[in-house]
């Protein structure tokens, strides 16, 4: 299970990042550097694996939130450098989790509990349909409004389940 922890910031520049000695993966990584507001940054380097909900094109400016593994072995560089695994170009009409979630599809935070309808779209990372239950597992999960409550509630438009 991944330890998907969140950093949410404006993009403030995105570069090439090199890797390997002869140039075969020139182009293929990026490093996106993001600012918070409040005074912290973070390097996310973006790989040709990374996970764009809705494949969003990510510009400077725009507002995004970067999910890495907390638990990966980072560079003790400063600003932090961490490889994201799953980035979301924020948009007013729609919030994203992205969480372990139990047998009751609540989120391991607690804050999140996940009510399945017959139209609520449950998918593997390549667009594909999953067909079991996405309890216990790693779940992005895309939805619009939610109660008020703790854990706050609804019903998702789709889920990504992260195998």
């Amino acid at each position: 299970m991944v330890n998907f922890k969140p950093f949410r910031g404006t993009v403030t520049m995105i570069n090439d990042f090199p890797v390997g000695q002869n140039g075969e993966e020139a182009g293929c990584y990026q490093l996106m550097a993001v600012d918070d507001g409040a005074g912290s940054m973070v390097n996310f380097v973006i790989s040709s694996t990374t996970y764009f909900i809705d494949q969003a094109i990510v510009r400077i400016g725009d507002s995004i939130t970067g999910y890495f593994d907390a638990d990966a072995p980072v560079p003790l560089i400063f600003p932090p450098q961490f490889r994201a695994l799953v980035m979301v170009k924020e948009t007013p009409a729609q919030n994203v989790k992205v969480e372990y979630f139990n047998e009751q599809l609540v989120s391991r935070d607690g804050l999140l509990k996940v009510n399945l309808s017959p139209f609520t779209q449950v998918l593997l990372a390549n667009g594909q349909p999953f067909t079991r239950n996405p309890a216990n597992r790693n779940l992005i999960v895309i939805y619009g409004p939610s109660t008020k409550s703790i854990p706050a509630q609804t019903t998702p438009y789709r889920i990504i389940v992260w195998c």
